[in-house]
């Protein structure tokens, strides 16, 4: 068991399957209340009542006050684990402002407000956690998806600057970058996540076993493919080479559609 999350109050987003569902299972096994919010109401449920959890259906950006009331008042852990990837978003097609709009929303903007909303209690009682699920495309950036990518670097951002205005006010922030898992949000990124993604791909519960070992060691950034930490140490040393390198990844996938 992991001391620190034996009998916490979690709230998880986007928990309904996937990454979510992975973290509430794991949330649960190791003594945790969690409470499972996803937009699809019936796999809430089904998860919540696998593990003995509270279902929460409903938009994530609006689940912190419910949350907080169905665990008694207070929240201990929060993983803004939705995420919307928005393929059609992108430049080089018509411009879609919605889909646009909608990814600032839910991957930035849903846990800017759930922070704005716990922060006060954290702080006042020096101490709290606070989950990003953000990716690797936060780190680096991911071919044929510019809003995901600019919106998850908005993300991993955000966390950062949790992490190092709060540190020493008792609030412990994690950052999960994952590059491709095995979930619907892999199915629906197309032939490229088919290219880049998939042939590295792990499981969500080994997205899991990363945040709980990171949670044990107390480090920020949770890389579950652990290749990235040199991508992104390829990326800050040589910008240039970088880039060129994803560049013919992307005349790559250009060549195969």
């Amino acid at each position: 068991m992991v001391e620190a999350v034996q009998g916490a109050k979690v709230v998880v987003t986007g928990a309904g399957g996937g990454i979510g569902a992975a973290l509430a299972r794991r949330f649960a096994a190791h003594g945790a209340r969690v409470v499972v919010n996803d937009l699809d109401a019936d796999g809430a449920k089904a998860v919540a009542e696998e593990i003995g959890g509270i279902a929460l259906p409903g938009d994530a950006a609006t689940t912190v006050d419910e949350a907080r009331d169905a665990l008694g008042g207070t929240v201990d852990i929060y993983c803004a684990n939705a995420g919307v990837g928005c393929d059609g978003a992108d430049i080089g097609r018509p411009l879609d402002e919605r889909a646009w709009s909608l990814s600032w929303d839910v991957n930035v903007m849903a846990h800017v407000r759930a922070a704005h909303a716990l922060l006060p209690g954290w702080l006042e009682r020096g101490s709290g956690r606070f989950v990003s699920t953000v990716s690797a495309a936060g780190l680096l950036t991911m071919i044929g998806a510019a809003a995901y990518s600019v919106t998850k670097h908005g993300a991993y951002a955000f966390a950062e600057w949790l992490s190092l205005t709060y540190r020493h006010r008792g609030l412990k922030v994690h950052a999960i970058c994952p590059q491709g898992v095995r979930t619907g949000m892999l199915d629906a990124s197309g032939s490229a996540g088919d290219l880049v993604l998939r042939p590295t791909a792990i499981e969500p519960d080994d997205v899991a076993d990363a945040l709980f070992r990171g949670i044990e060691e107390d480090r920020f950034l949770i890389l579950p493919h652990p290749e990235v930490a040199e991508y992104y140490r390829a990326r800050a040393a040589d910008p240039e080479r970088w880039l060129g390198g994803m560049n013919r990844i992307q005349q790559q996938w250009e060549a195969t559609r």
